[in-house]
């Protein structure tokens, strides 16, 4: 039977990390990169696996590539620390892969807990996200975040779920709010984008409507109208600093 390598990056993940490594530790290796915790994580990793090694921060897409250069099966699952493989998920990783075929990769169904509830509509159900591929096929996007997965090949898709513990109150999410937005304004910057009024009034927008009511978040309660109203604010953010980025070397300084 081909290997499989289970990847993951960690930062002062000592809420996460244990749920999470228990979830694999049917795999033949476990690596992780950590990128200097403060908290229990390296030794709670170091529990399950002799690969830890800790580097310093490069960027998601960079910090996964390390990873990934340090996995040595045929195979590999990239996963997050608040995220868990069901045994259901985990038999079918392993069937996929035996029988893979001429396919190089395979999506999974990912599955979101939002403020104690599993979010199964605004666009955010499945969420298939390519996790699972060849270890000479995939190669992750050096993005500063939202990075993903490209492979050279065919890909499938399975259907067991990734359960994904996302945001567990409103702290958590604002926490990584401010950071994520932050990072892909960078992204859009580097690449030569900059924000215009469209982007301000009328993307927020689009995509409130588009949770909200085309994907019918208003079938997850409360929590889906949240959600709905987060996302657009999240956009709205995004390229507000984006904007900033252009403009602000013009009034850094202070007029006497």
């Amino acid at each position: 039977m081909p290997g499989l390598s289970v990847i993951l990056i960690t930062h002062n993940e000592e809420a996460n990390i244990e749920a999470c490594l228990r979830s694999v530790q049917w795999a033949d290796e476990i690596v992780v990169v950590d990128s200097y915790s403060r908290d229990r994580t390296v030794s709670i990793c170091r529990h399950f696996t002799e690969k830890c090694d800790q580097i310093q921060w490069l960027g998601f897409g960079k910090m996964k590539n390390a990873a990934l250069d340090r996995a040595a099966e045929e195979w590999v699952l990239s996963i997050d620390a608040d995220e868990r493989v069901t045994p259901e998920l985990a038999r079918e990783i392993r069937q996929a892969i035996e029988e893979a075929g001429d396919k190089v990769g395979f999506c999974v169904p990912r599955r979101a807990w939002f403020l104690g509830r599993w979010i199964r509509h605004c666009g955010w159900y499945p969420g298939h996200v390519l996790r699972l591929f060849r270890r000479d096929a995939g190669r992750f996007q050096e993005k500063r975040v939202h990075e993903g997965v490209l492979v050279q090949g065919s890909t499938g898709v399975l259907k067991h779920d990734l359960l994904h513990y996302t945001d567990r109150d409103l702290a958590h999410y604002f926490d990584k709010f401010h950071r994520y937005t932050s990072l892909a304004a960078q992204d859009l910057y580097q690449v030569g984008r900059r924000a215009r009024p469209g982007d301000l009034i009328l993307r927020p927008v689009a995509i409130f409507l588009k949770m909200y009511f085309v994907r019918a978040g208003f079938l997850d309660g409360l929590q889906g109208l949240i959600l709905s109203v987060l996302s657009a604010g999240y956009v709205f953010t995004k390229y507000a600093k984006l904007w900033e980025l252009e403009f602000k070397p013009h009034w850094e300084e202070v007029p006497r």
